[in-house]
């Protein structure tokens, strides 16, 4: 895990724009925008109140969550499932993903409940890019195949990484 040693005031602050909430079970900012806004967020594999967490990796940053909503409306998630039938090596990269995902997780804890649950569909089938881009930016590139196609997607479309915050705070009364 590629993650910031803490999570400040500052960025449970951000994390809580971004959401709309108060985040839970934040441990560390695993990678940032590019202008220093938290992307994704590390969560504990158990919150406070119990209830397991799967998603490890939790992408944050607004811009980037509805870039990849458009990749998913436009079906792009269909040609990465159908790259996992018909390239070897690409599914053998993405279970490798998918065993790395957990390792990251079971560094933190062992939650017998989501043992061998990882994110995205991994490892046999692709079910959310925010998911796997989350992934790919913690790891960094090489580690997530999917992520590392949906991030380079929306990089070529320029709209990663983006300029200005992930999050425009309105101060009309």
């Amino acid at each position: 895990m590629t993650a910031d040693p803490s999570v400040s005031q500052s960025d449970l602050d951000m994390l809580a724009a971004q959401l709309g909430r108060t985040p839970r079970g934040a441990i560390a900012i695993s990678a940032r925008c590019g202008d220093g806004w938290p992307a994704v967020v590390a969560t504990t594999p158990r919150l406070d109140d119990g209830t397991p967490f799967p998603t490890f990796y939790y992408l944050t940053c607004r811009r980037l969550n509805s870039s990849l909503s458009t990749l998913e409306s436009e079906g792009l998630m269909r040609g990465y499932a159908q790259q996992l039938v018909d390239d070897g090596e690409f599914a053998a990269q993405y279970r490798l993903a998918h065993q790395q995902y957990l390792a990251d997780r079971e560094a933190i804890e062992v939650v017998d409940e989501i043992s061998d649950y990882s994110a995205g569909g991994m490892p046999d089938r692709v079910k959310c890019l925010h998911a796997l881009v989350g992934h790919s930016l913690a790891a960094g590139p090489g580690v997530n195949p999917v992520g590392d196609l949906a991030l380079a997607e929306v990089t070529r479309r320029g709209l990663w990484p983006h300029s200005g915050p992930c999050v425009v705070e309105d101060h009309s009364p």
